[in-house]
């Protein structure tokens, strides 16, 4: 058997999970009481994705949405990129070398300019231009 002791060392943690589930449900549960229930036309209607939302699920749109999504996905990851590289360029906490700072900093000039030419070249095509 336990020793006691050792059980009451994770009481705590036992009390943590119980109350954790219970905001959870209760958080899951109240909306459905609380909430009304009564959308209207205007509720229910297109929001900005271009097609009416309650349809067949197989009917086609249009790649734009997918080439929007991919965008934001490619500008994201830049900013992902670049505040870290930021943070760390010139932080005088870290010891760089000065030498590798202005390879750091032309690097990060080389994939910005990169990434520009990308972008001026879906621009170009019209990618970003709702039809």
């Amino acid at each position: 058997m336990a020793d006691p002791v050792f059980l009451q060392n994770y009481l705590p943690i036992l009390i943590f999970i119980g109350l954790a589930s219970v905001i959870t449900i209760l958080l899951m549960v109240l909306p459905m009481v609380l909430a009304p229930s009564n959308p209207d036309p205007e509720k229910v209607s297109t929001y900005e994705c271009g097609f009416e939302a309650f349809e067949d699920s197989r009917m086609k749109f249009d790649v734009q949405f997918y080439i929007v999504a991919i965008l934001f996905i490619i500008v994201d990851l830049d900013v992902a990129f670049l505040f870290p590289w930021a943070v760390t360029l010139f932080n005088p906490e870290l010891g760089l070398d000065r030498s590798f700072q202005i390879f750091s900093f032309w690097s990060m000039f080389v994939f910005i300019a990169v990434f520009f030419i990308g972008f001026l070249y879906e621009w170009k095509k019209g990618a970003l231009e709702w039809r």
